[in-house]
């Protein structure tokens, strides 16, 4: 992984805003909204917030160790990597995140919609 310079992350704000075992959602303009985790363990976790099954919002899910079950249908989906587990199938893409100073940043280009060159 290439390392990004700081003005390449979003400061979303402080680690005590979302409580262990709990979620928050950040909506995004033009993309999708993010769910960010904090897991009991105390680590960090962001991924778009639909289940790949049938497009549950996860931030609504039951958070264990490092994975969240959706509220639709129970699927169990990995925080770490976004793959459904057991015999489920799919994959909920992730977002870059680092913790610094007490304070949530994700990696600006995965959230902000990228403007292409004018035709």
């Amino acid at each position: 992984m290439m390392s990004a310079s700081q003005s390449d992350w979003l400061d979303i704000g402080p680690t005590a805003q979302i409580d262990p075992g709990m979620a928050a959602t950040l909506p995004v303009e033009g993309g999708e909204e993010i769910a960010v985790f904090h897991t009991i363990g105390g680590e960090f976790y962001a991924l778009i917030n639909k289940c790949p099954h049938k497009q549950g919002p996860l931030s609504q899910g039951i958070v264990h160790g490092d994975s969240v079950s959706c509220p639709l249908h129970n699927w169990k989906i990995s925080l770490k990597s976004g793959k459904a587990l057991g015999d489920d199938e799919g994959c909920t893409p992730t977002i870059p995140l680092k913790v610094d100073a007490g304070r949530l940043y994700l990696l600006r280009e995965a959230v902000v919609p990228q403007v292409g060159p004018a035709a």
